[in-house]
Parts: structure tokens; C-alpha cells; sequence
């Protein structure tokens, strides 16, 4: 159990929730939680056995602490650490992350008429896209995820964290750093560091150096192909990784990374997984919300998983 410095209960900042997140229901909180719990980055995240989600945030050169869980009438988030003029900053970066502005009819129309869908549609109904917190954080993630399991991936990026991380004035629990931003890791020895290979270690310097380069790389794109070219220019980032970042942190809901060994393994049947022509020949009844329906892909393939 996750307890502060003074022996606090889990996440319990004082005074009642700062901000209220206001959503069409239904919404899938148990899944997009755990979604982002199996995720998340030791140092930087956590989930509360309660069903709160926490994470430090660094808004206009401060530091503090969000933490957000389910309420009567949106999701309630509790600030720390965090002035009020940023506020509107906080709101929208957690709207996003949540992704508190979907239509859950409207998605659920779409994809519930593909056969193999529907059921999954119908089990969790309000499922939700997770977003990101912050753009460059999630890329990198991406780049640590890249041909590893998640919990491989979580471990690399925990590693990060403690080696080029900064630390809190006053750590919460094991909420203990911020994630590095990409002056940290511009010149930063990554691979060295994490024990990687040393093109991953290039691909996140690289990632740095363009977002220190393009104050509007993670910016809306004009299309999902002019997003993908966008972050594909980039050495060491390759389609699977320019679509997830465009999933995640550009919240384009036709995004999808083709050739997911996930999404691949949850569409196999009694002859095998498909192709990923043939996935992406399939994922054409699914526009324009691809994204969600890799996301329903996913959670049914995690539930499979477990069960094995």
C-alpha cells in the first residue's frame, strides 16, 4: 500500500477534489485504470488498490502531485503541490489523458457491426482510448516498448527515471520524480545507462532533439499519414511507434499499429493470426476509430492472457 512520508493513507492529499472531469457516459473507469496501471512508471505513477490513479506532474516549472478517481458525476481530480492559475492546464491535459470527450455511442455504432467486435463492445461498454499526460514522456515510453513485453518496457522506463529523473522536494509514497524532459536526455548515454541496445538509447536522444527543435512536433496533425510522416522522420522510430504516439498523445482515433503482436493474437483463430495486410484489410469496417478498436482488442487480449 502506497502511504506518504507521514504514514498518510493512500493518495490522500488534503481538502476535498480541486477539479471535476465531466464525460458522456458510459465510462469504462476499471479499464482505462487498469490500463494505465499496468503501465505505469515506478517512480512517476501508481495506482491506489482503492481505484485511484496518482502521478507527478511539472507545470510551469513546478512540481506536484494529480491524483484522479471516480465520482457521481465525473472523475474527481485532487491536486497538490499545483497553483490554481493552472488550473485549465491541468484540466485539459487530464481530459485528454482520459479522454473525457469521446462519444461512446457514436464509437460503439461504428465497431459493433464487425462480428468479431461486437461481443467485446458489448462487455466493456464505454472503453475508453487512454491518452498522455505528457507528449514526450509517452514517446519515449513508445521507444522503450518497442519489440519488448510491457513489463519490460515499464522497467526500462524505470530505470530512466532514476537515472535521469528529477527528483521531488517532498516524494509521496513511491511517487518519487518527474520524468526527464528532453534537455535531460538530449546528451544523455540512455543505452549505456538502461542496458539497452544503443539505437534505442539513439532513437530517444533523437526524439529530444526534435522536440527541443520543434516546440510543435506532438501538435495536432492535419491527417493520421502527415502524423506518422512526421514522427517516422525521426531515426529510430519506425510505423508501429509513429501510430502509437499518434493513438495516444495526438488522440487520433483512426490510428493504428499495424503488425501489433496484440492485436494479431487476439484476432487469430482456428487457422492462425492474421497477416498484417490482412488485419489492416479487416481494420477498413473500423474507421474512423480504428484506435478504439485496437483498444477493445487489447484489453480482450490481456483478459486472455490472464486466464492462461
Amino acid at each position: 500500500m502506497i502511504r506518504g512520508a507521514a504514514g498518510r493513507p493512500p493518495f490522500a492529499f488534503a481538502g476535498p477534489a480541486d477539479l471535476r472531469l465531466a464525460y458522456r457516459p458510459p465510462y469504462d473507469w476499471a479499464a482505462i485504470r487498469a490500463f494505465l496501471a499496468k503501465r505505469a512508471i515506478p517512480g512517476v505513477e501508481a495506482t491506489d488498490p482503492a481505484a485511484a490513479y496518482a502521478r507527478t506532474v511539472s507545470v510551469a516549472g513546478r512540481h506536484g502531485l494529480v491524483t484522479v478517481e471516480p465520482g457521481v458525476d465525473g472523475l474527481c481530480a485532487t491536486l497538490r503541490g499545483i497553483e490554481a492559475s493552472d488550473a485549465p492546464t491541468i484540466t485539459g491535459r487530464l481530459r485528454r489523458l482520459f479522454d473525457c470527450d469521446a462519444d461512446p455511442a457514436a464509437i460503439a455504432e461504428c465497431l459493433a457491426g464487425d462480428p468479431v467486435l461486437a461481443p467485446l463492445v458489448a462487455a466493456r461498454p464505454g472503453l475508453r482510448l487512454p491518452g498522455a499526460w505528457d507528449p514526450f514522456e509517452t514517446g519515449c515510453r513508445a521507444i522503450l516498448g518497442q519489440q519488448v513485453s510491457v513489463a519490460a518496457a515499464i522497467g526500462l522506463a524505470g530505470k530512466l527515471v532514476a537515472a535521469f529523473g528529477t527528483p521531488l522536494a517532498e516524494p509521496f509514497g513511491g511517487l518519487t520524480h518527474v520524468f526527464p524532459a528532453p534537455a535531460d536526455l538530449i546528451e544523455a548515454d540512455v543505452a549505456l545507462a538502461l542496458n539497452m541496445p544503443r539505437a534505442r538509447g539513439a532513437a530517444i536522444r533523437a526524439l529530444a532533439a526534435a522536440a527541443l527543435a520543434d516546440p510543435d512536433l506532438f501538435a495536432p496533425a492535419e491527417s493520421l499519414e502527415a502524423a506518422v510522416l512526421r514522427f517516422t522522420a525521426i531515426r529510430g522510430i519506425g510505423p508501429w511507434t509513429a501510430q502509437y504516439i499518434a493513438m495516444r498523445v495526438l488522440k487520433l482515433p483512426d490510428a493504428l499499429p499495424v503488425g501489433d503482436v496484440g492485436l494479431l493474437r487476439a484476432l487469430a483463430t482456428a487457422t492462425g493470426r492474421p497477416s498484417a495486410a490482412e488485419l489492416l484489410a479487416q481494420a477498413e469496417a473500423w474507421r474512423p476509430y480504428r484506435a478504439y478498436a485496437a483498444q477493445h482488442l487489447w484489453a480482450a487480449d490481456e483478459a486472455a492472457v490472464k486466464q492462461v
